[in-house]
């Protein structure tokens, strides 16, 4: 009978440790004119605000192993692509837009790049349009930006609705889920590793 009560405790612990933990659903968006194919090294931008909250360190480590993972470079000097993030505590309206997964598009279409000119190198099909939706219920937002460093073009942004609490003493951690749920929809892989 004590086995059995105990089985039901440990039960009801794992179980209500897993509710209590926060589901980010992240949802991405993209830029058809991205040069996917040639995207092999990135960087962080360099914020001017004080970080008194330590996001930084979490973001950077978080989205740094994520891209180091899926074959990315850390590279101060002239890098492919520029990494930024934002956290809103407060309510926020979004905008995102209703596209195929990128790994989808990409297998499609293949890849499209630029050339030395600048030109882009394969034209887009009839149904790649940017069809808006609008997020405006939330309690707070993370959103993480990829920006195409020669262009200075968003080429992917990442967010997720959370309600963030910088006095929770769960804060870091909630932060390091958050970024690592909206990484996880970046799903390109850099297939140039060790050039």
């Amino acid at each position: 009978m004590k086995k059995t009560l105990l089985y039901f405790i440990g039960l009801g612990v794992l179980v209500s440790g897993c509710f209590g933990q926060k589901d980010y659903i992240a949802e991405y968006d993209y830029n058809y004119q991205g040069s996917f194919k040639n995207y092999k090294t990135y960087s962080f931008l360099q914020s001017e605000v004080t970080d008194s909250l330590l996001i930084t360190p979490i973001m950077t480590s978080t989205i740094g192993a994520r891209l180091s993972s899926q074959g990315f470079q850390e590279k101060e000097s002239k890098p492919d692509m520029l990494v930024s993030y934002k956290v809103f505590f407060d309510s926020i309206r979004y905008r995102g837009y209703v596209q195929p997964e990128l790994d989808y598009w990409l297998q499609r279409t293949g890849y499209t790049y630029r050339d030395e000119n600048g030109e882009l190198q394969k034209e887009l099909e009839k149904d790649e349009t940017y069809n808006m939706v609008r997020y405006s219920q939330n309690n707070g937002m993370l959103v993480i930006y990829v920006i195409d460093n020669k262009y200075g073009n968003t080429i992917w942004q990442g967010y997720t609705a959370a309600a963030f609490d910088p006095n929770s003493p769960d804060f870091q951690a909630d932060l390091t889920r958050a970024a690592y749920r909206v990484m996880n929809e970046f799903k390109l892989l850099n297939k140039f590793k060790g050039e």
